[in-house]
């Protein structure tokens, strides 16, 4: 384990560095300053993040030229009945998302902040003193993204967005974007911008490069990149920093995708 830990710290510490963010869809929270603007971009860019690193980040660009580059103050004023709203986004799709599917979580996050001032809440709130991991903060936020309302629950097409460990998926984006707001260091990727949920608690986002590198490293047994394969490989990441285990993600998403290991 000595040597093992010893190349994922060197992993770890070679991408975990502000060089890392340019081309990685880290880079559209990046842009903001205030809170509820990291949070909602961040959001986005998580929710988005499928496929290419490049076309992530353009969708992203799209979306927020949309909201004028100012997306707390757009959720926060917008008339989302009025047609010139949704016009302005007409025609927004990246991979499966579609305009309908960003409709309904403007209308959450719309909802949320009217009642809160930050997006840590909508995880936080479902979680229990004691609990190990995330797990329920995830399956209450999806509860929570789809119940706020009459109307929210009969919203089918976007419940495919919005993972929950409920019925066994990785939660990769969700996972990846509490990292993101969770974890904190002097480096300057991450942004540490919420308090409640401590990094010990995390859960590494499974994407197949993580997934490739850590079966060949023999540290992920599972077969399935599901929920149980994503608490097995942080069991063990856990085992090697037990405070800030998912700072692993950058040293294997960072072997994969740019060593090709």
């Amino acid at each position: 384990m000595e040597n093992l830990k010893a190349f994922l710290d060197t992993k770890f510490e070679l991408y975990n560095n502000p060089s890392f963010i340019t081309d990685d869809p880290i880079t559209i929270p990046h842009r903001f300053t205030r809170k509820q603007d990291i949070e909602i971009a961040g959001f986005f860019a998580a929710i988005l993040a499928w496929g290419t690193r490049k076309g992530i980040i353009s969708s992203c660009n799209r979306l927020l030229n949309a909201m004028d580059n100012a997306p707390y103050d757009f959720i926060s004023a917008a008339d989302l009945n009025k047609k010139k709203t949704f016009d302005l986004f007409n025609g927004f799709v990246h991979r499966t998302f579609n305009q309908m599917d960003l409709w309904h979580l403007f209308h959450f996050l719309q909802y949320h902040y009217s009642i809160h001032t930050s997006l840590e809440t909508a995880f936080s709130k479902w979680m229990q003193p004691g609990d190990e991991t995330i797990e329920k903060a995830l399956t209450g936020f999806h509860e929570y993204v789809f119940g706020f309302s009459e109307e929210a629950g009969e919203e089918k097409h976007c419940r495919k967005h919005i993972a929950t460990p409920a019925k066994k998926s990785a939660c990769k984006r969700l996972n990846m974007f509490l990292r993101w707001m969770v974890r904190t260091d002097n480096k300057g990727v991450d942004f540490g911008i919420w308090q409640t949920i401590r990094p010990s608690q995390l859960i590494c986002p499974l994407d197949v490069h993580v997934t490739r590198v850590a079966r060949r490293l023999q540290i992920l047994q599972r077969t399935q990149n599901d929920w149980q394969a994503a608490l097995e490989l942080t069991a063990y990441l856990r085992s090697l920093d037990a405070a800030d285990p998912i700072k692993y993600d950058y040293a294997l998403f960072g072997a994969g995708v740019i060593e090709k290991y």
